[in-house]
């Protein structure tokens, strides 16, 4: 590594660094775009990794307390100290990350771009084991990779870049399960994003350019259902690949909420959507309701899911729609950052029946909403308790924290809502089931082609089971339409 880069370090330019002819174009969307999605480092301790001559230093010296800029090529560092070393806030280090020693607990936020391809398997285990040490607790790392294959056009001699996939970026950093010795609490990474960056796709219509944001978080002694993540229980047991496409069958192509198109189109309607108005959708499943928005109402969708395996299907979709107009972000809606005043509507179907805290994400949605901005939710609510034992224990297997829907409404006017209105459509929903039941036994010979028997039965019986939830009073469902003043 250190032969490739000493080839391509002579000149010390962006474009020798970036290792692409367009490498000044590039820069000038791409680095806002990335900027955009860093958490408030004001006050933060910065160590920036792989920092090359200084592409981001510059910008990062201007939002944090202080930097530690590294690189292992000297001309690079050279050029970095000589681009900004007038500014107070900065140190300057030449070392090889793999080598490199940082004290515990001693940094708010990791920064690094194509740096962890330059590493082997071993060194990159090794680096997100120390990164977690080095960060203090609540602190972020952000990494940024070309994926499956290089992304820059310049000539290479020999390349001993390893270009991983995405998915094992993915599971190296959401397995990861750290025990710091002094406190005995175990730490790992939470992930806030993971996107593609949009500058790739639309300049050289590359979706290999991807960037996650991890927070360090504890991790709990009380699993999820066997798994150290939430994320990892919805990718490998409530939302894996197969179990989406089977759902998709019976709510409808494109769709993974009640209702299919036919509730997506009548509850999108009532906003009233203009051309151009910026919508950010909660938990957007497999994009069927972005697509509407975007191709009816000409809206900019942002479809946030913190299943992969939901946004992986999402953006092949979105490949095959060419609609730029729709993004997709794995993402946790309760650590995602967006400044205040960002978006006209804020979309949410059947979602936030898994987060617990639902006033502090009502907040939050909050401060995202222009003035005048509309907030429009279908959710899983339920009946006053005592529930029966089959409701209850429903309920604890998945996970779900469950409201009446009047207090759901009054969750939303606490967070500083007006014209809630909040609806119990539980009549609505019976009705659906029993279409989508209908329709299961219509398609049933298809059904069972496509998946298998087993998979129609799992379906329709749990169907069954929503159906007699629901006409017991446990199970109900709301509709919560709101606006921002």
């Amino acid at each position: 590594m250190t032969e490739f880069w000493k080839e391509h370090s002579r000149e010390a330019t962006v474009k020798e660094m970036m290792l692409d002819s367009r490498a000044h174009e590039l820069t000038q969307f791409e680095l806002p775009e990335i900027l955009s999605i860093l958490p408030d480092l004001s006050q933060s301790n910065v160590l920036e990794l792989g920092a090359g001559i200084g592409r981001y230093t510059s910008h990062l010296l201007t939002k944090a307390k202080h930097v530690t800029a590294v690189d292992f090529m000297e001309s690079f560092v050279e050029k970095n100290r000589e681009n900004n070393g007038h500014h107070s806030n900065v140190t300057f280090i030449q070392a090889d990350v793999t080598k490199l020693e940082i004290p515990k607990n001693s940094v708010d936020f990791i920064f690094s771009n194509w740096l962890l391809m330059y590493l082997s398997d071993d060194e990159l285990k090794t680096f997100i084991n120390k990164s977690i040490s080095w960060l203090r607790p609540g602190g972020f790392l952000f990494f940024r990779e070309s994926c499956n294959h290089r992304s820059g056009d310049t000539k290479r001699e020999f390349n001993p870049t390893h270009y991983r996939t995405d998915a094992q970026y993915s599971h190296l950093v959401s397995t990861l399960d750290v025990e710091e010795p002094e406190s005995g609490q175990k730490f790992g990474y939470g992930i806030v994003l993971k996107k593609k960056v949009q500058a790739y796709i639309e300049m050289k219509n590359n979706p290999n350019q991807i960037c996650w944001l991890l927070e360090k978080v504890p991790r709990s002694s009380d699993s999820q259902n066997g798994f150290s993540t939430f994320q990892q229980f919805l990718d490998n047991q409530q939302y894996t690949s197969r179990g989406i496409l089977r759902y998709e069958k019976m709510f409808g192509a494109g769709y993974v909420s009640t209702g299919g198109s036919s509730t997506t189109k009548e509850f999108v309607d009532m906003l009233n959507l203009k051309p151009g108005q910026k919508v950010l959708d909660v938990g957007c499943g497999i994009g069927g309701g972005d697509f509407y928005m975007a191709k009816h109402f000409g809206a900019e969708v942002l479809g946030l899911d913190l299943s992969e395996n939901m946004v992986n299907i999402a953006m092949e979709r979105a490949i095959a729609e060419k609609l730029p107009s729709v993004q997709f972000e794995v993402a946790d809606a309760t650590r995602r950052m967006f400044p205040e005043c960002s978006f006209d509507v804020i979309y949410s179907r059947d979602t936030i029946l898994h987060i617990d805290d639902k006033p502090a994400l009502f907040e939050r949605f909050h401060s995202w909403l222009k003035p005048g901005g509309q907030l429009l939710i279908s959710d899983y609510c339920c009946g006053e308790k005592p529930w029966t034992p089959l409701s209850e224990t429903y309920v604890k297997q998945r996970g779900y924290t469950l409201y009446t829907p009047s207090e759901y409404g009054e969750f939303l006017k606490e967070a500083g809502f007006c014209q809630v209105q909040a609806e119990d459509r539980t009549a609505q929903f019976i009705q659906v089931i029993e279409t989508e039941l209908e329709r299961a036994e219509a398609i049933k010979e298809e059904f069972i082609e496509e998946f298998s028997e087993e998979d129609y039965l799992a379906i329709v019986n749990g169907w069954r089971e929503k159906l007699a939830r629901s006409r017991s009073g446990d199970h109900r469902w709301g509709l919560f339409h709101a606006t921002k003043d």
